[in-house]
């Protein structure tokens, strides 16, 4: 091995970890629920696949209109959860090519963690968490719903013109359901065992099983710190003061930034550190200082945007608008008529009949051909309802609302 050879093995400190063919755990990490048909001449790796399939599904497209942090926005330059899936994925790659890691799976993990994240961002998913808990006493988040959204919901047609579900890989079914990127822990390290995904009960139960999930998890919190920032200063949610504040936060590590809050130089100093001090023996991880500085910013976002009194005020009305849609599909439900009922009760608004009862139709198991929900069953017909609302965009469910209230 020549010495420039030896140079890049030894900067890519995870080579021998990389999930690719040869690595023990590939065969499971490869592996799908059935098995999976292939096009003459298909040059593309299992995890390139799955990145196609989910870049095709219509859940990724719907993600263009929904929130990131600021609702509904007419602004065109604002951030929405496409592009933050897209900062994750740009974040992931860098990463893993640097630390030697498979970064086509890295991909199609980002690229699919919010399939099933609701609209309104994560105030929709605290209120539609909450009618879970009330009506079918088990909470709801985007991570589970992205793996039921891949698994059972999104489908594309196969060379036959059949639909077909998505039938992604286990790595990267494995790293949508583990992505959570709320945790503060530094010293991310895969777990051992493959498991059965629907048994994970909680977000962050259960680190990924693959190192490329583990450094989604921590692409997923650098790629939004920034761009919340950024996005906020162009709002004017931050004041004079608060900027000043949060330059000084940045400039005790890095006094000579000339623009400390500018969305790459966040991102780009938390990738180089985070390459610079991972490792298989000490995990995914920051320097301890650059640990507390990305705390520090979060804690700073949560304070000053992630609480503004806009976004507080927005959140009332989103609360409505959701609550709304569910108490008047909920009480379509009417035991073995429910098909019916359906049916009666949205035909006088064309938008909701459009989608709800094709909704119906395709997903239950009295007339349709995927067969998810029970729509008899009360507590079956709920949680199609729940999910039907997590997979609207912004647009869509503030349409449906003023549909339903307007004479």
């Amino acid at each position: 091995m020549s010495i420039f050879a030896k140079q890049v093995y030894a900067m890519k400190k995870f080579i021998t970890e990389a999930m690719l063919p040869g690595n023990n755990d590939y065969d499971i990490s490869a592996s799908r629920i059935h098995e999976m048909y292939r096009k003459t001449e298909d040059i593309r790796s299992d995890f390139s696949r799955d990145y196609n399939r989910i870049l095709h599904c219509n859940a990724f497209r719907r993600l263009k209109h929904k929130t990131q942090v600021f609702y509904a926005t007419m602004n065109d330059h604002i951030c929405t959860r496409i592009e933050h899936v897209h900062h994750v994925e740009a974040v992931s790659r860098t990463i893993c090519d640097e630390i030697g890691l498979n970064s086509e799976l890295a991909a199609a993990i980002a690229l699919g963690h919010d399939l099933g994240h609701s609209p309104f961002g994560h105030e929709g998913e605290k209120i539609i968490s909450r009618l879970s808990e009330e009506f079918l006493e088990k909470t709801f988040w985007h991570e589970k719903n992205s793996l039921r959204v891949v698994d059972f919901i999104e489908t594309l047609p196969d060379l036959d013109g059949n639909d077909k579900t998505l039938n992604l890989t286990y790595a990267v079914r494995d790293g949508i359901i583990s992505h959570c990127g709320e945790v503060d822990q530094n010293g991310i390290f895969p777990r051992k065992e493959a498991i059965d995904l629907y048994t994970v009960e909680r977000p962050n139960q259960y680190t990924p099983f693959t190192w490329e999930g583990c450094v989604v998890k921590i692409a997923d919190k650098i790629a939004y710190l920034g761009r919340d920032i950024e996005d906020a200063l162009r709002l004017g949610v931050l004041s004079s003061s608060q900027v000043n504040e949060l330059n000084s936060i940045i400039r005790k590590k890095y006094p000579n930034v000339v623009d400390s809050v500018l969305t790459t130089s966040i991102m780009h100093n938390f990738i180089i550190n985070l390459c610079e001090n991972s490792s298989p023996d000490n995990g995914i991880r920051f320097d301890q200082e650059h640990f507390e500085l990305m705390n520090n910013i979060k804690k700073f976002n949560y304070q000053n945007i992630y609480r503004h009194p806009r976004i507080e005020r927005y959140n009332r009305y989103v609360e409505l608008m959701i609550i709304t849609l569910f108490s008047y599909l909920l009480d379509l439900y009417d035991g073995e008529s429910t098909l019916q009922s359906v049916h009666n009760g949205c035909r006088p608004f064309p938008e909701l009949n459009a989608t709800f009862s094709e909704w119906i139709v395709r997903y239950s198991s009295a007339s349709g051909t995927l067969a998810v929900f029970d729509i008899k069953n009360r507590e079956s017909y709920i949680d199609s309802l729940l999910t039907y609302l997590s997979l609207m965009t912004d647009q869509y469910a503030m349409r449906l609302y003023n549909e339903l209230i307007r004479f």
